[in-house]
């Protein structure tokens, strides 16, 4: 029974649900918020028009001013965190600037409104029944606000928040500069910035300029902190499993296979691209911007340490090394999908961390994550596959210890399958239930979990395939071939002499795990041997 339909195992039907299942969550990811405004334009929103500023989970201030707001950029910045605006400019239309008088002080109001998520309620009439944003003269019949400006209901607990900054248009000038200034934050959450005005006539107003924000700790944003001293540990985890597996390399070089190069490979790009995602966040963190450089070279390793372990689980699931010597004909193939992959995946990872933390636009991140979806579903689909074809090509040859291997490594990867799937749901759910990223505080778990299960697949990988002094134990050896081929003749019912001598005694040292192993697994004994 080698064909069933479409899935020729459930192994393989396993493998598509999971590639879809990963395929659809990497195309609903979503990332951060932009601090950097180049000629943006304002949304209509009910009486009202925006700019969403940004959005950044920041940490209270260690050390307070007794002014809470500040234009100096002398004072110390060690333990306060603060928004800046800087070099902020809004430009009106000609239009606009033409029906304005000259000799009138202020000709237009744009409004920089600063509030916490849990305060968003705050923003707008709806304490007031009122669907408006911006103040109408009724309401200010009212004396609950100003007409043209946003309605505010002030905070009692903490007067002056949400924050309201405002900027005004002089005359027929077409450009308004907003003051430099910096706003100290003494309360830790997720805080939204709007640019907003209330004036029809501002229609078609554009913003530049930037604005930084800063954390106690440094500039890295509130959700990336703690990934710098998880990449830290990593790091550390990389350079330790490096250094076991160089020993044991070490101590058998002459039985080395060429799987074991790859593996070293891997371990070694692993460790490099953990160090590097480390100094770059420290660095951004110390400077408030990204280091090209650094950034490039982390990306680069990443990407290409992604594209080799995808391609070590794929050849290791083919059974190369183990029941056939090469790739032979699909050796194109595997490089091809893997230069396609590296590429994909370092386009989209340089979009996404060259430069600012800026999110792009919902059409490019489709276009530059939809390739990279499409192939790491292939891989999962192919790996599963292979890995089939490579179970039943041991159950034929009854090669037991490689058969137990390698239902190890099945195993071990059917767990992976479920934590990851297990995983994307509660991702989903998560970014489904906290649009306002109000949980941010957790978020960087979600990024830290696909890092730590690459590196458990990887140790699983160093552990079964570990060198030894007996390699024949999962190395290929011509035998191999000439036993499966005397059990086709046979049917798979009786074996020649010399063939079912080696099988009986074969199954009676199959039994004997030897338990010396350096990473816990029994050296199994030399059953693929041939005279």
């Amino acid at each position: 029974m080698r064909y069933r339909g479409f899935c020729h195992s459930d192994l393989v039907c396993y493998g598509y649900i999971i590639g879809i299942v990963f395929l659809c969550w990497l195309i609903i990811g979503s990332r951060a918020s932009i601090h950097e405004y180049k000629n943006e334009a304002f949304i209509p929103r009910f009486n009202s028009f925006f700019f969403h500023g940004g959005s950044e989970g920041l940490y209270a201030s260690k050390v307070h001013d007794i002014s809470k707001t500040t234009t100096s950029e002398d004072k110390p910045l060690n333990g306060k965190s603060f928004i800046r605006f800087e070099s902020i400019v809004f430009r009106r239309t000609k239009e606009a600037t033409n029906k304005q008088n000259e000799m009138q002080q202020k000709t237009g109001l744009v409004e920089a409104i600063i509030v916490e998520v849990k305060d968003r309620d705050k923003i707008g009439g709806s304490y007031l029944n009122s669907g408006a944003i911006c103040c109408t003269p009724g309401l200010a019949n009212d004396g609950s606000c100003n007409v043209g400006e946003v309605i505010i209901s002030q905070e009692p607990d903490n007067p002056g928040w949400p924050k309201r900054i405002q900027t005004f248009f002089e005359g027929k000038n077409e450009e308004a500069k907003m003051v430099l200034q910096t706003i100290e934050i003494n309360s830790t959450g997720m805080y939204y910035l709007y640019f907003m005005f209330c004036d029809p006539e501002l229609r078609g107003t554009l913003i530049s300029g930037r604005t930084v924000w800063r954390n106690p700790g440094g500039y890295l944003p509130g959700k990336m902190a703690p990934l710098m001293t998880f990449y830290g540990f990593m790091s550390l985890a990389y350079l330790v499993l490096g250094l076991l597996w160089f020993l044991r390399f070490v101590q058998y070089w002459k039985d080395i296979i060429q799987l074991h190069y790859h593996i070293t490979a891997v371990i070694g790009l692993g460790m490099c691209e953990m160090a590097l995602w480390y100094f770059e966040y420290a660095n951004f963190n110390s400077t408030g911007s990204r280091p090209m450089g650094i950034t490039i070279w982390a990306v680069t390793f990443s990407a290409v340490k992604k594209t080799l372990a995808r391609l070590l689980l794929l050849v290791v699931s083919m059974g190369y090394g183990v029941v056939r010597p090469t790739l032979g004909g699909i050796t194109s193939k595997v490089v091809f999908l893997g230069v396609i992959y590296f590429v994909a995946s370092e386009a989209l990872e340089l979009v996404e961390h060259l430069g600012n933390i800026n999110d792009f636009s919902g059409k490019i991140r489709l276009f530059l994550v939809l390739p990279v979806a499409l192939l790491d579903a292939g891989f999962i689909l192919w790996i599963f596959s292979s890995l089939s074809k490579t179970l039943e090509k041991l159950q034929i040859r009854r090669s037991m210890a490689k058969l137990e291997l390698y239902r190890k490594f099945t195993n071990s990867l059917a767990v992976s399958v479920l934590l990851s799937v297990a995983w994307i749901g509660y991702e989903l759910y998560f970014n489904a239930t906290d649009p306002l990223s109000e949980l941010w505080r957790r978020a960087w778990i979600i990024p830290a979990f696909w890092t730590l299960l690459a590196f458990l697949l990887l140790m699983v990988i160093c552990v079964l395939w570990a060198p030894s002094h007996n390699p024949t134990r999962y190395a290929y050896s011509e035998g191999d071939d000439l036993e499966e081929e005397g059990m086709s003749l046979t049917g798979g019912v009786k074996v020649s002499g010399d063939v079912a001598t080696k099988v009986e005694r074969k199954d009676r040292k199959v039994s004997i795990a030897a338990a010396d192993h350096v990473f816990g697994l029994g050296e199994d004994v030399e059953e693929d041997k041939r005279e």
